[in-house]
């Protein structure tokens, strides 16, 4: 195939930190006619930069079928060059800048910049080059990134199998094209929770190690193709210590990678493996092992500390201060028993650890960072003194939820602030490890707070086993490059150039909506913290049905895309779409299925409890059959032992869900259960015009044997989905209303079920009061409103409430910003910002409101907002602000929820308009949904389907549940 260019990648790759000019001239061809220009990169440059250009003359092959040459002295002549080097390592490119041929204003002095710019004749010999220059090594490799990237290689060409569309001519445009620095200085990951990747490494990459050299080579280029420069690399007892092979460390030094460690893994050492080799030769007089305790044993731990400095000095590391138990557990003090005696007792471990540093590594022993992690940071706001050239590392609740972010001062340290986020994770209340789960928006939240808070020198993610993180890991080191590249309504768009570089444009839109859509059902609840009985399968049309019918509406999508694409983009479509969509939905559908089961049981059904055993089961091997295709099909098999929901030694994802049979009676009975009844129809049947609804009834045997069973409806303009026949097992019967036929105003009627000498009536509450309004409509004994749907926002004092697109439950929730302002306590109608909702009531009373927040915290303050109806005082709602680490309390349930649910009363004095009022109180907050209860609502998973609004939702949708196979 010829081409010109790379179509599938060049719109949107320029963030808005680079700049891109346009000069008029050709495009420069690295390859053409079967011949690619010659790659020269001095010999004296920095080895990161000349292994770089490797990959370069590679990539310039996957692409062309050419490889080019890769020089180490300049030709005498050439037609075209490309010249890579690094400003003070280069003496040609040196040369270039200093004659003004080559523009390095905004990239000479700075961390990371490059400029790439054709040149012609620059120098003797030479027509015309391709100039690719950094401020540093690795300004350097991320500009030869930058080109392989323009041309058609995928960061994720190798980690997700991403075809590399061959073509005759390879070209990238003149330029001058110049990236500026990255809005944050040092940008990683920790590999965490590797149980699967270290089985994969064994099995596929090195079958003498637990992740070696090899794999962390191909970790390394992922790293350096992303535009990040920093690792915490594998620390669990299932993987081999980084140190344990001196290749590792060798080798990041050689790609440019700054290795790291995490908040238990003070000084790089490794305590899961390397403590008890290291007491074993170094034990107390009296011959006993020391603990790990520093009130007990400070100079053997400090002796421990002091030989990896010695051994890492060489090398460009990253120094964790501070201490934490071995393998991640919490800090043992045997003489410290209270919180000031551990104060001091840190101060003391933060001293010896820099007088260590400055007598092996010297002025090279940066960064210096402390992560006050967990109970840490309960010590550090307790007075524990970090100097002030040591970077302050902020961690997340590990559920996305900034803990605490610097205050001014904290902020004015030489030192700076960084992150550390989850994106996987293993531990309390639940762990998410299997897919990515955490919607890119919520990552963009959370990260333009921190980043609005000053915390930009560095941000680590927790990646897990990194694979199935892919898209949540690009974003994020997207915006740790470029942190105003994407706007709050701008998130999809990242996703649709994201999946544009990875499959082409024709269905990057499309790729888009279905990974929002999948974050959203994710957003709702995690697959992998979906629980027996969690989600209601009676209420609001079957909550968890009407979930599997979105979820089965996205496979479908899914599924077309697939078909549409050359099959050289199955496997990686597979990887990147396919397999978390189908795999979500499984884990999802075979708990649907279990508590459809669990319900039949308790209503007495017959044969129809034993098929939804059966669905549940057959959508559990299901599931296990997709993960053992990835393991063993796709790309040939490459993947092995990478993907697996059911690790044996970390927390799971749920199994296998416990089901019942019943014996088979040679017996017939006709039951029935209406929406919102386990059993029996109690609770009336509720339709209104303005929502349109359908509601079901489930007709059922209570035997085995068939039976006859007849549908009437007492008026005419009741409908029927289907109004009698044959039944084994079950059949969901949906009821609406003809609109046009039924009478205005409230009406009842009654549908009755006969058969097997049996009778069962269900009433029918039915509103035919459609008549034009201006707001929210109260039906069905409630008013449920997306947050977004504000009729007015009122900004005020330099704050407002904004959409941020693609977070929470619904289509996006609401925002107060900017982050760092002061909280408003008082004076609300002329100092806080808010939202308006015009709401008719037909109730009167008073009703609580409750308000769906999405969790954020503040260690060192509050989570506020106020709630009030019409000019009436508000009522302020304090959420959680404090990550307390425990199962089963506020802050696990609102995580594991992924919303916080806060109440207050509201009375309404008189039926008809009013106004519902938000104020903000402490910045940051989010809102997603506001329920006002006018008539005791049974308490569901999720809020109710958004009530009518003749601009917002004119039109409801009344939507069906996933339907079970009728008998």
């Amino acid at each position: 195939m010829a081409a010109v260019g790379a179509a599938p990648f060049l719109p949107g790759l320029i963030p808005a930190n680079a700049q891109a000019a346009s000069s008029g001239r050709p495009d420069f061809a690295l390859a053409t006619g079967g011949t690619a220009v010659g790659i020269f990169v001095d010999a004296a440059d920095d080895p990161a930069v000349v292994r770089a250009a490797g990959d370069l003359q590679a990539d310039v092959e996957r692409v062309s079928g050419t490889r080019p040459d890769l020089l180490r002295t300049l030709p005498r002549s050439a037609p075209l060059l490309v010249l890579v080097g690094t400003l003070g390592a280069s003496p040609a490119i040196d040369r270039l800048a200093a004659q003004g041929r080559l523009d390095v204003s905004r990239v000479k002095g700075r961390w990371e910049a490059s400029v790439t710019q054709v040149i012609e004749r620059p120098l003797p010999g030479i027509d015309r080059a391709l100039v690719i220059a950094g401020s540093d090594r690795r300004g350097t490799v991320y500009g030869i990134y930058d080109t392989s990237e323009r041309i058609g290689v995928s960061p994720w060409y190798w980690w997700a199998d991403v075809p590399v569309e061959r073509r005759d001519t390879v070209t990238v445009p003149s330029g001058p094209f110049t990236r500026h620095e990255p809005s944050v200085r040092y940008r990683g990951v920790f590999i965490n929770d590797e149980q699967n990747l270290t089985t994969w490494s064994h099995r596929t990459q090195e079958t003498d190690k637990n992740i070696g050299p090899e794999t962390y080579r191909r970790v390394f280029e992922l790293l350096l193709r992303l535009k990040a420069n920093y690792l915490w690399p594998a620390m669990h007892p299932y993987s081999d210590f980084f140190n344990k092979y001196r290749e590792n460390p060798e080798l990041a030094d050689r790609y440019g990678i700054v290795v790291g460690s995490s908040h238990p893994e003070a000084l790089l050492r490794n305590g899961v493996h390397e403590w008890e080799p290291w007491i074993a030769e170094h034990p107390n007089p009296d011959g006993s092992a020391p603990v790990y305790d520093y009130t007990v044993n400070p100079a053997v731990i400090s002796d421990y500390w002091r030989a990896r400095a010695r051994q890492n000095a060489a090398y460009e590391s990253s120094w964790t201060l501070g201490m934490r138990g071995l393998h991640d557990s919490a800090l043992e003090t045997k003489y410290a028993t209270t919180i000031p005696e551990k104060v001091v007792v840190m101060n003391d471990i933060i001293a010896d650890q820099r007088r260590i540093l400055a007598e092996e590594v010297g002025a090279a022993a940066e960064p210096q960072i402390f992560i006050p992690y967990k109970e840490v940071l309960d010590l550090y706001n307790a007075g524990v003194q970090v100097p002030d050239d040591v970077t302050l590392i902020w961690p997340d609740d590990n559920h996305g939820n900034m803990r605490q972010l610097p205050t001014e001062a904290e902020r004015a340290r030489p030192g700076g602030n960084g992150i550390y986020y989850h994106l996987s994770y293993w531990g309390r209340p639940k762990s998410y490890l299997w897919l990515d789960t955490t919607q890119v928006a919520k990552v963009w939240q959370e990260l333009r707070r921190v980043y609005e808070h000053g915390t930009d020198r560095m941000w680590i993610f927790n990646v897990g086993d990194l694979k199935s993180i892919e898209t949540g890991l690009s974003f994020a080191m997207d915006m740790a490059w470029d942190v105003n590249r994407w706007e709050a309504g701008e998130v999809e768009d990242f996703l649709a150039e994201w999946a544009g570089r990875q499959f082409g444009h024709r269905h990057a839109h499309e790729i888009a909506a279905i990974r929002t859509e999948y974050y959203r059902l994710a957003g709702e609840l995690r697959p992998e913290f979906i629980a027996a009985g969690l989600v209601s399968v009676v209420h609001h049309g079957d909550e968890a049905g009407r979930r599997m019918a979105a979820y089965d509406q996205l496979l479908a999508r899914v599924r077309a895309v697939g078909a549409e694409l050359p099959e050289v983009y199955r496997d990686a479509f597979y990887e990147l779409v396919e397999y978390p969509v189908h795999g979500a939905y499984l884990m999802n559908l075979k708990y649907y299925w279990a508590d459809r089961n669990a319900l039949a049981a308790r209503q007495g059904r017959g044969a129809g409890t034993n098929r939804f055993a059966d669905l549940a089961l057959a959508a559990h091997t299901a599931e296990a059959a997709l993960t053992n295709r990835y393991n063993t099909e796709v790309a040939g098999g490459k993947w092995d032992g990478i993907v697996n929901p059911y690790p044996s030694q970390i927390p799971k994802a749920p199994g296998r869900p416990a089901v019942t049979r019943v014996t088979r009676q040679e017996t017939s009975g006709l039951g029935v259960a209406a929406e919102g009844n386990e059993t029996g129809a109690a609770r009336p049947l509720s339709f209104s015009s303005y929502t349109r609804d359908q509601r079901f009834v489930d007709v059922f045997n209570t035997g085995f044997l068939p039976l006859d069973w007849v549908a009437e409806a007492s008026h005419p303009w009741v409908v029927l989905s289907v109004s009698g026949g044959s039944l084994t097992e079950q059949r969901r019967v949906w009821v609406e209303i003809d609109w046009e036929r039924a009478p205005e105003g409230a009406q009842e009627a009654t549908v009755v079920f006969t058969g097997a000498g049996q009778r069962h009536d269900v009433p029918l509450r039915v509103d035919n009061g459609r008549r034009r309004v201006r707001g929210f409509v109260e039906a069905h004994g409630y008013v449920s409103i997306d947050a977004a749907h504000a009729d007015r926002r009122v900004a005020r004092g330099g704050c407002r409430w904004r959409t941020v697109r693609g977070l929470g439950r619904r289509t996006g929730a609401v925002e107060a910003v900017p982050p760092t302002a002061a909280p408003i306590t008082g004076d609300f109608d002329a100092r806080a910002p808010e939202l308006r909702y015009r709401v008719r009531f037909t109730s009167t009373g008073t009703f609580p409101v409750t308000v769906f927040r999405l969790p954020s915290l503040d260690e060192r303050g509050q989570r506020r907002l106020a709630v009030g109806l019409d000019d009436r005082p508000v009522t302020v709602l304090s959420g959680q602000a404090v990550a307390t680490g425990n199962r089963g309390d506020a802050w696990a349930r609102q995580v594991e929820d992924g919303v916080e649910r806060l109440t207050a009363d509201v009375t309404v004095a008189e039926a008809g308009e009013h106004v519902l009022r938000i104020f903000m109180v402490d910045p940051a907050i989010a809102v997603d949904q506001i329920l006002i209860d006018t008539s005791g609502l049974p308490a569901t998973y999720l809020a109710p389907p958004e009530s009518y609004h003749p601009v917002f939702n004119p039109e409801p949708a009344p939507g069906r549940g996933l339907e079970a196979p009728d008998q």
